[in-house]
């Protein structure tokens, strides 16, 4: 069918920021904080993305043993957050209403205009250029006009939709399976000493689950017995159907019905836990991966690259989830996740070119979509990754904001910027 319709540009902006996770967030307020006129667009009723919404309850690790790599925006949002952990411990567990209200007040302070409930649906280009990103809310569909689009829609929409190149998942389409998060109470955390793989085994045995779902990342305990709990895999699911997604969110929700047997009956600790509610999004691992001017691969993990444009470091292990429940995939993972992993002190450098999609001009892309090969997106997609890559490609757009062009910034320009700004480098660039 052919639709045709006069849509009105209600905003202009220097930048636009699609997508208010942890990417955009630091994104938004970066090119705010250089004194650039930004806009963010959130699809959801809160800032945050899979943190919030999605309900993961935990921080990855900040630093790498020895320095702070997410530091700048990442840590001073960290710093207002979950203050009774300490910076350095490895996994952080999340207040999600906690951290909504953060991402608020660093939003507000910053003087970014953001909208929530508004949804990217098309994207206007000419040649290489955007020219609008479209989006339709309660009040309609309009347009925004901005001199740069940074895509930090987790799932790289903004990109796809302009008829930008992507990749997705394995050699054959498949991904991570994805997890709907959830919120517990009734933890006593004196007595819950996590899950011992004997007492996983013995429920599966007993037939408490549908699916012999061996990887349980388990919960997330907070203060006053509450937890969030990253559990159970939703195997076989399209992160880019809605069909597929849609059906993911109700097995999701059934299947905490043997998450609770099993808590309660097998888990010492746990015998008066009870489910609070579930995400109101799903937990989706991996989708569609950005191709830009440099893929970030696997390599670069291997040898501890540095790059002469680098924009950040990170460390966190390759983490590519089971993809099924035969016991062989277990032990890929586990020897997988236990090899490709750093010592204290170790990190692999980001490069600006990572951000850059390779068919667009006046574009960047921060988060889990940003140019990497599978096996480093398995490792940059946490949160403290996603905070490192938001702040570099919003001081990146606010630099290239006068000219509309992503490729006119000068890494060494861009990176006393970021330096400026908290964020930490190698010390040859510093």
């Amino acid at each position: 069918m052919l639709y045709q319709k006069q849509i009105n540009t209600r905003y202009e902006a220097d930048i636009l920021v699609a997508g208010g996770g942890a990417a955009g967030v630091t994104a938004a307020v970066a090119a705010a904080r250089q004194g650039k006129k930004v806009l963010l667009c959130e699809a959801g009723g809160c800032l945050g993305g899979a943190g919030t919404s999605g309900m993961v309850p935990s921080f990855a690790p900040f630093w790498d043993g020895e320095n702070m790599l997410c530091s700048g925006i990442g840590l001073e949002i960290r710093k207002n957050i979950s203050k009774h952990v300490p910076l350095e411990q490895y996994w952080t567990p999340v207040d999600p209403e906690e951290l909504k209200r953060e991402y608020d007040r660093i939003l507000c302070e910053a003087g970014v205009k953001f909208l929530f409930f508004t949804t990217l649906c098309d994207v206007v280009t000419s040649g290489d250029h955007i020219e609008y990103a479209l989006f339709t809310s309660e009040g309609g569909l309009f347009a925004v006009k901005a001199k740069i689009y940074v895509d930090c829609t987790g799932n790289g929409s903004l990109i796809a939709l302009a008829g930008g190149r992507c990749e997705v998942g394995d050699e054959n389409g498949n991904v991570m399976p994805p997890t709907l998060c959830s919120s517990w109470g009734g933890i006593d955390e004196k007595r819950y000493q996590g899950v011992d793989s004997a007492v996983l085994e013995q429920a599966i045995r007993d037939g408490v689950f549908t699916y012999e779902d061996r990887h349980l990342s388990g919960f997330g305990v907070r203060p006053g017995g509450y937890a969030g709990g990253n559990i159970g895999h939703i195997f076989d699911t399209d992160p880019l159907s809605p069909e597929s997604v849609t059906a993911a969110m109700v097995w999701g929700r059934r299947s905490m019905l043997e998450y609770i047997r099993f808590y309660n009956h097998y888990v010492p600790g746990c015998e008066n836990a009870a489910l609070v509610g579930t995400a109101s999004m799903l937990g989706i691992r991996e989708s569609r991966r950005i191709v830009c001017d440099y893929m970030l691969n696997v390599n670069d993990f291997l040898i501890r690259a540095n790059f002469e444009d680098e924009i950040g470091r990170y460390h966190y292990p390759v983490d590519i989830h089971i993809m099924n429940t035969d016991p062989e995939e277990m032990k890929r993972f586990e020897q997988e996740y236990a090899a490709m992993r750093y010592k204290p002190g170790e990190s692999y450098g980001i490069p600006l070119r990572s951000l850059i999609p390779v068919d667009f001009s006046n574009a960047f892309v921060a988060g889990r979509c940003m140019g990497t090969d599978r096996q480093m997106e398995a490792s940059i997609r946490v949160q403290p990754g996603c905070y490192i890559v938001g702040q570099a490609a919003g001081t990146a757009a606010a630099l290239a904001a006068d000219r509309q062009d992503a490729r006119s910034v000068n890494a060494q320009a861009l990176q006393r910027e970021l330096l400026k700004g908290g964020a930490y480098l190698r010390k040859e660039l510093r």
